[in-house]
C-alpha cells in the first residue's frame, strides 16, 4: 500500500486525502494515528461527504420480508442511477425494527426498539458507512416522569463546530399530574446527555410527528399540531417545529392559511418545502409550498399535481 510522505506539510495531507477514495481512507486509518483521528472527525467527514450529497433508502427484502436492505443513492443531476448497496454494521443489524431519523454530513442515525410507539427508551447507531464506523448511544427514559405519552428523537449536525447531536423530546406527565416537555441532547464529543442550551422548550399543548422531520443546513424540522382547548371542546393546528443544533433553540414555524392540510415536509434544493394533500372533485391532488428564505412565517406554492396532471 502506498502512502503519503510524511515531509509533506499535515495540512496538506489533509487536503489530498480530502480527494482519495474510501478504500485508501480505511486503509490509511490503520497506518499513523494522526491519520485516523483525522479521518474519523466530525469536521473531515463534513468536508469529506461535503462533495457529494447521499440519500439513504432502506426496503423489504422479498426473498425475507422482515429483513431490510440498504441502498446510498447520490443526491444530485444522476439520481437515481449512482447508488451502492449497503450492508449493515452489526450494531445496526442488532436494533429491533430500525428507523432512519435522519441524514447529515455524511452520516446516517438509526434509532430501534421502538415498539407501536411505547416511549419505552431504546438504541440509536450513528453510523458512517464511508470508514465503515459505527456509534451506539443509549436513548433513555426520564424517572421524573410518572408517565411518557409520546418520545420524538431527531438528529443533526452543529454548522459552527461539525459534532453531530441528537435530540430526544418527551411529552408526558410529571409528579404533580401537570403535562411537560423535557428535552436532552447528546454530543458525540462529550458521549453525554445534557440539557440543552435554550430553556425554550416546545409548547405542551404542541404534538410532535416523529415521521415527518427533515434537517438542512444544521436545523431540524418537524410537522407538528397545536391542540387548541376552548369552550369545552379541541381544535387542531397545523404548524412545523425547529430546532437549531447551534444555539439548541425551539421555534415554531406558522402555516398559512391557504395551506390547511399538510402532510409532510422535505427538503428541496436546500429549502424547506411542505406537501400538502388535498381533494378535487373526489380526486386526490398535491400542492408543494416551499418557505421562503430568510422568512420562516412566508410560504410560496411552488406547483400543483395529480395522478394526470401537473399545474404550476
Amino acid at each position: 500500500m502506498k502512502t503519503l510522505p510524511m515531509n509533506i506539510p499535515f495540512d496538506i495531507q489533509v487536503k489530498i486525502m480530502e480527494t482519495l477514495p474510501v478504500k485508501s481512507l480505511l486503509q490509511f486509518r490503520t497506518v499513523y494515528k494522526a491519520w485516523k483521528s483525522l479521518i474519523d472527525s466530525p469536521r473531515f467527514i463534513a468536508r469529506y461527504s461535503g462533495q457529494q450529497h447521499h440519500l439513504l433508502v432502506s426496503y423489504n427484502d422479498e426473498s425475507h420480508l422482515s429483513k431490510k436492505k440498504y441502498v446510498s443513492l447520490v443526491d444530485d443531476e444522476t439520481f437515481p442511477h449512482q447508488k451502492v448497496s449497503l450492508t449493515l454494521p452489526r450494531r445496526v443489524a442488532m436494533l429491533h425494527t430500525p428507523t432512519i431519523i435522519g441524514t447529515s454530513h455524511g452520516l446516517f442515525c438509526l434509532y430501534g426498539d421502538r415498539r407501536l410507539h411505547v416511549p419505552r427508551g431504546g438504541k440509536a447507531v450513528i453510523w458512517n458507512p464511508s470508514i465503515r464506523k459505527a456509534v451506539v448511544v443509549d436513548v433513555r427514559t426520564n424517572p421524573k416522569m410518572v408517565e411518557i405519552s409520546r418520545t420524538v428523537v431527531g438528529f443533526g449536525v452543529c454548522r459552527e463546530t461539525t459534532d453531530p447531536k441528537i435530540v430526544n423530546i418527551r411529552h408526558g406527565t410529571n409528579v404533580l399530574g401537570l403535562r411537560c416537555v423535557q428535552v436532552e441532547v447528546f454530543t458525540v464529543s462529550t458521549g453525554a446527555w445534557r440539557t440543552p442550551y435554550s430553556s425554550n422548550l416546545p409548547r405542551t399543548s404542541v404534538y410532535v410527528n416523529e415521521e415527518s422531520v427533515v434537517v438542512i443546513d444544521g436545523v431540524l424540522y418537524w410537522l407538528a399540531i397545536d391542540r387548541i382547548t376552548k369552550d369545552g371542546g379541541s381544535r387542531y393546528i397545523p404548524l412545523i417545529v425547529s430546532f437549531d443544533m447551534t444555539s439548541e433553540e425551539f421555534k415554531e414555524v406558522n402555516l398559512p392559511d391557504s395551506l390547511p392540510y399538510p402532510w409532510s415536509i422535505n427538503e428541496l434544493r436546500g429549502s424547506l418545502v411542505v406537501l400538502e394533500r388535498g381533494v378535487d372533485a373526489s380526486n386526490p391532488i398535491f400542492r408543494v409550498w416551499r418557505m421562503e428564505e430568510g422568512v420562516p412565517n412566508s410560504f410560496t406554492k411552488l406547483f400543483t399535481f395529480s395522478r394526470h396532471t401537473l399545474e404550476y
